[in-house]
């Protein structure tokens, strides 16, 4: 392991309370997600949820642009978010959610209840990449 590897291993905090690893599952589950890279272009709060949200709008290139509603908001604000690139799955059915049309999923570890940190890309791709 290379030095910045060790030294980022050596900043993470151990949980006691991560939950085990769910059972085994067959890969060809994975393969029915359409995973995808895309580019926040709006971001604000949900006014309407219940539960401290924000709606983003991404842009996944080919695919367009889609919207959801994601409680993101212990460790985001809207206005940083734009330009940022996230992962999201983007084949589940659309959902309403306190008034927003929800058409993607978004990604991320959840260190603990509520709180979200979004998965990204080290590098720059383009709009709609796959992950795979």
């Amino acid at each position: 392991m290379d030095t910045k590897a060790r030294g980022q291993s050596e900043n993470i905090e151990s949980h006691s309370e991560v939950p085990a690893a769910q059972p085994a599952a067959p890969v060809e589950g994975f393969f029915t997600y359409d995973l995808r890279v895309g580019t926040v272009v709006e971001a604000s709060v949900n006014e309407r949820a219940r539960v401290p949200a924000l709606v983003l709008v991404i842009d996944f290139g080919p695919l367009g642009r889609l919207t959801t509603s994601a409680q993101l908001t212990r460790r985001y604000e809207p206005g940083p978010l734009v330009g940022r690139q996230v992962a999201a799955v983007v084949n589940f059915p659309p959902k309403h959610i306190a008034g927003v049309r929800s058409a993607v999923l978004v990604l991320g570890a959840v260190p603990g209840p509520g709180d979200v940190v979004l998965l990204a890309p080290d590098e720059s791709v383009p709009n709609g990449t796959r992950i795979g």
